[in-house]
């Protein structure tokens, strides 16, 4: 991956893969079971943890908060393994179709995305557990 600048109809047309990252140097990838189609988990890459997953076939991200590159699944086990990849039209984000290797979120649900955003009697959000 080079700092190829492509225009507008390379870019959504071509074949030529330029990740276009934010001004952190992030791009947002979205992380989805190949079996099933469900949310496991939203993240961020950078060119290196990009680097990494397509070297390793492990879902790799960039940890904001630690500032450190994170392979999912590396302390528990339960690795992303791609399937695929999928790019969107600016090349700016990810979706990632991978195979868990087990529960993804670190609070051990099966996703990241165990809770439902409802409203109360009142009209107050309020988070609900949901199957995953």
């Amino acid at each position: 991956m080079t700092d190829l600048v492509l225009s507008p109809q390379e870019r959504e047309q071509g074949s030529r893969f330029v990740p276009v990252f934010d001004s952190k140097g992030l791009l947002t990838a979205v992380v989805v079971d190949a079996t099933n189609g469900a949310v496991l988990v939203v993240a961020h890459m950078n060119r290196e943890a990009l680097d990494a997953t397509l070297a390793s076939g492990n879902v790799t991200f960039w940890s904001r908060s630690r500032g450190k590159l994170w392979m999912k699944g590396e302390t528990s086990g339960n690795v992303l393994k791609v399937a695929e990849m999928l790019v969107d039209c600016d090349q700016d984000a990810l979706v990632i179709r991978a195979h868990p290797a087990g529960p993804t979120c670190h609070t051990g649900a099966v996703s990241c995305f165990y809770r439902r955003l409802e409203q109360d009697a009142d009209g107050v959000p309020v988070l609900v557990k949901v199957k995953t």
